[in-house]
C-alpha cells in the first residue's frame, strides 16, 4: 500500500534515524538540507536499479525516429525519457500476455534502440513518485538514506555502518539481506514467480 510520502518526508525520517532534527524545507539552510536534497535523488534511483520492483516497471510501444541511424540498422527508437538506467529490462515485439523477451537484433546507441524490428515494446524502470511508493520501499529507502548520510551529517563512521547493515546486511550477504531482502520478498509476492523471466538485464550494446 502507498505511503502518500514525499521527498521531504522521507529524508526528514532518516535524519530522526541519526539523531538529527527533521526539516522543515530543503531551503532552510542547514546542512543536513542541503546534504539531503543533493544526495537523494541519485540514492533513490540507485536503490531502484538494485532490483526490477514491480512498482517501477512500464511497457510501453516505441515510436520509431523518422531519421535512419548511419549504422547497420534500418530503424532506430528514441528510449523513453523517463527511463532509469542505461537500456531497458526486457524488448519485446509484442504487447501480448506470455510474449518472449528478443534478445539479439537490437542494439543500444546513446539514448536510441536500433533495429531491423517494425514494432517494439519495452519494460523499463522508471522512478515513480514518492507518494505512491509501497511501505515497505519506503522503509528500506530511509534506511539506505541513513546509510549513506551519516557520515557527512554526523561525522560518525559508526552510525553508517549501523544503518548500512539494517538497509542490506552483513557485507556476506552481498547487499541482498536486512530489509533489502524482505523488501524484495514481499515485492516478488505480488507477481507470479514466472514474470521475473520477463524481465532480464539484457547487456546488448554497441560494439
Amino acid at each position: 500500500m502507498a505511503t502518500g510520502d514525499t521527498k521531504l518526508s522521507i529524508c526528514s525520517d532518516s535524519l530522526i534515524m541519526l539523531g538529527s532534527s527533521p526539516l522543515s524545507s530543503f531551503s532552510e539552510g542547514t546542512d543536513a538540507a542541503q546534504i539531503t536534497d543533493r544526495l537523494y535523488d541519485d540514492l533513490r534511483d540507485t536503490i531502484l536499479l538494485c532490483y526490477p520492483w514491480s512498482f517501477s516497471l512500464k511497457k510501453i510501444q516505441l515510436a520509431r525516429s523518422v531519421d535512419a541511424p548511419t549504422t547497420e540498422w534500418r530503424y532506430k527508437y528514441p528510449l523513453p525519457s523517463d527511463i532509469l538506467g542505461s537500456g531497458p529490462r526486457a524488448l519485446f515485439t509484442s504487447s501480448d500476455v506470455g510474449a518472449r523477451p528478443v534478445t539479439d537484433g537490437w542494439a543500444i546507441y546513446g539514448s536510441d534502440i536500433q533495429t531491423d524490428l517494425t514494432t517494439i515494446y519495452i519494460s523499463y524502470q522508471h522512478s515513480p513518485s514518492e507518494d505512491v511508493l509501497p511501505a515497505y520501499f519506503v522503509q528500506l529507502l530511509k534506511y539506505w538514506l541513513a546509510w549513506h548520510i551519516a557520515e557527512p551529517v554526523t561525522d560518525q563512521i559508526i552510525k553508517a555502518e549501523y544503518y548500512q547493515s539494517l538497509a542490506v546486511g552483513s557485507p556476506s550477504e552481498n547487499m541482498r539481506g536486512g530489509m533489502m531482502r524482505q523488501a524484495m520478498q514481499i515485492d516478488g509476492s505480488t507477481r507470479p514467480v514466472q514474470a521475473f523471466t520477463d524481465f532480464p538485464l539484457l547487456a546488448a550494446r554497441a560494439s
